[in-house]
């Protein structure tokens, strides 16, 4: 197998995890067909388009190959027809969303860097592919999106956009160092997830009220 075919089967197994991912969070929040498909459609594309688009591929392979759009509708029906055999739908929606973190972060890598994006940029765009289609997946289905609360998520993706950029400094870029790259990130995303790891935020100090009691609705 050489390597533009793992990593189209690598990106085509994103988009089908993404838009599962997608479909499923759609559905958990009682979406119609349309709604579930669109929502998958773009969780699974979203990132891609980006991507594409900052490597001046154009077209993006969203619109330009058929195959990237017929396996996002495909994923997102079926996810839509056969929810009731999916036990735990927040469950599940985590695992896929972390698999296809760790596709989209492989592949978005490594495209940026074939189109000769600096090692810097190609880290950088590559955490930004795989976070896009989660970011636009819980924009749609009015969440906090995951990158902007306190797991463990966009520095995982960085991690492993790292990792791909130091196996292609290497000359090591054959199926089974990706596959070790993705299994990485996705490795870590979970127990980040297992294990509640968080980022540090800023701790919230009460205002001074100058040995004043504050005013309450009652003084009005």
């Amino acid at each position: 197998m050489t390597t533009s075919t793992a990593l189209l089967l690598a990106d085509l197994t994103g988009v089908a995890v993404f838009a599962a991912s997608g479909a499923s969070a759609a559905v958990a929040k009682r979406l119609d067909l349309f709604g579930v498909a669109f929502v998958g459609f773009v969780a699974a594309l979203g990132g891609g388009i980006f991507r594409d688009l900052v490597i001046d591929e154009v077209p993006p392979l969203a619109f330009a190959d058929w195959r990237y759009v017929a396996t996002a509708a495909v994923t997102a029906l079926a996810v839509f027809w056969l929810h009731p055999q999916l036990a735990r739908l927040r469950t599940t929606v985590l695992v896929l969303d972390a698999a296809g973190l760790a596709l989209f972060t492989v592949t978005g890598t490594l495209k940026a860097l074939d189109a000769r994006v600096p090692a810097v940029g190609a880290c950088l765009i590559g955490m930004l592919t795989a976070i896009g289609g989660g970011l636009a997946r819980d924009l749609l289905t009015a969440e906090i999106p995951v990158v902007l609360r306190r797991e463990i998520y966009a520095v995982v993706a960085l991690v492993g956009s790292v990792a791909v950029a130091l196996l292609y400094v290497a000359d090591h870029t054959g199926p089974l160092p990706l596959t070790a790259a993705a299994v990485l990130v996705f490795g870590l995303r979970l127990i980040a997830l297992r294990r509640r790891w968080s980022v540090p935020v800023a701790p919230l100090r009460p205002p001074r009220t100058g040995g004043v009691e504050p005013r309450t609705d009652r003084d009005w």
